[in-house]
């Protein structure tokens, strides 16, 4: 906010000769940008560089007597003085956005599953967390069984996860990991089926419930997801 106060005191100063002095400093920005739509001089041009002018803009510089003299008779450097104020306020509008949607992402701290499905004697092929946003896909035959853990791209958290390639482990009931790696850019990692036993009967033998949780250090033990 200061320094658009400042930006508009610049300009208000440096067409103090085309404002009557008696009209209001705080003109709002519609009527100062039509008073500066004033008639051209002739021969007009810009008479300070962009450099200058943002420098006095953000005030690391002041404007010298000289140079505010000759923003004050060039319209033309004075229409661009207020076009680098607009840009400048837009920029900073475009970060302050960009900002405040990275403070309001949806932060995760952790997802919980169960396992539903009844004993058929069909091996398991999915499992899903209780909030919907991750799956745990089995495939392959024992000795060559492999797990997927696949984030679903409609979870809240899936653009920041995505672009940090985040760390993520899945644990078993008991706490033993089932998985740990990095996510790809399609929102999966993919490892090795860890456990001598098939996925239906592992889970069903460990309190039939899992987690996925952010990364975590080796040996460190996650918090488990209570039970419903």
């Amino acid at each position: 906010m200061q320094h658009h106060e400042r930006e508009d005191e610049l300009i208000t100063r440096s067409t103090s000769s085309d404002i009557d002095p008696n009209v209001d400093q705080n003109l709002d920005g519609k009527l100062r940008a039509r008073l500066l739509l004033g008639p051209r001089v002739e021969g007009d041009r810009l008479l300070l560089a962009d450099a200058v002018l943002l420098a006095a803009l953000d005030g690391s510089r002041p404007l010298t007597g000289g140079e505010r003299a000759a923003l004050q008779a060039s319209p033309l450097t004075t229409r661009r003085l207020r076009t680098l104020a607009l840009e400048r306020r837009a920029g900073a509008a475009v970060a302050n956005a960009d900002a405040n949607a990275a403070a309001n992402e949806a932060a995760w701290c952790g997802s919980g599953g169960m396992l539903r499905a009844a004993d058929s004697g069909a091996a398991l092929e999915l499992l899903g967390t209780d909030d919907g946003y991750w799956r745990l896909h089995f495939v392959g035959d024992a000795g060559a069984r492999r797990v997927i853990l696949q984030l679903l791209p409609e979870a809240p958290f899936a653009a920041r996860l995505l672009r940090e390639a985040a760390l993520v482990r899945v644990f078993d009931g008991i706490g033993a990991e089932v998985l740990a790696g990095c996510l790809d850019p399609d929102g999966e990692c993919e490892a090795a089926w860890p456990f001598a036993d098939a996925p239906f009967e592992h889970f069903q033998g460990r309190g039939a419930r899992f987690s996925v949780q952010p990364g975590v250090q080796p040996g460190v033990q996650p918090a488990l997801q209570p039970a419903p």
